[in-house]
């Protein structure tokens, strides 16, 4: 097993990111009245026509060019991974397939939706932490 690493604690860019994620949320379901689970846009981008897909192309475009700015303004991101190639692919395939199952990913339940008290969006966001943690062990300890 490789070795593991902590990330430093930067709680100033963290917090940074959760506003801007939360302001992308708000602004979004104000001005379009749409929820911003990414999943739900990107399938809908290639699958909508007219203003619906649109929209969705444009706030994808965002989330690409936001990594741009970050890039340009930083002067690099560094990425590192514990995790073979392969096993990236596997890990991909099973959150997409998740979030078909689950009706929504991450940003559309655990943002989106918690912030809305969404019934479902709790239990889903339950579920899918409740499996990160027991993934994460398993793959660290076992």
């Amino acid at each position: 097993m490789e070795n593991w690493t902590s990330t430093p604690f930067e709680p100033l860019a963290g917090l940074a990111g959760g506003l801007l994620i939360g302001l992308s949320v708000v602004l979004l379901l104000l001005t379009l009245g749409r929820i911003a689970g990414i999943s739900g846009i990107a399938a809908g981008a290639m699958t909508q026509r007219g203003i619906e897909r649109y929209w969705r192309l444009a706030f994808l475009i965002g989330v690409v060019l936001s990594a741009v700015l970050y890039i340009g303004f930083t002067g690099g991101m560094q990425v590192q991974t514990q995790m073979s190639s392969a096993w990236l692919v596997v890990a991909g395939l099973l959150v997409g397939f998740g979030t078909r199952l689950g009706s929504g990913c991450t940003s559309g339940h655990g943002v989106a939706g918690l912030s809305r008290l969404s019934p479902r969006s709790i239990v889903a966001t339950l579920t899918f932490m409740g499996a990160a943690v027991l993934t994460t062990t398993i793959i660290r300890h076992l």
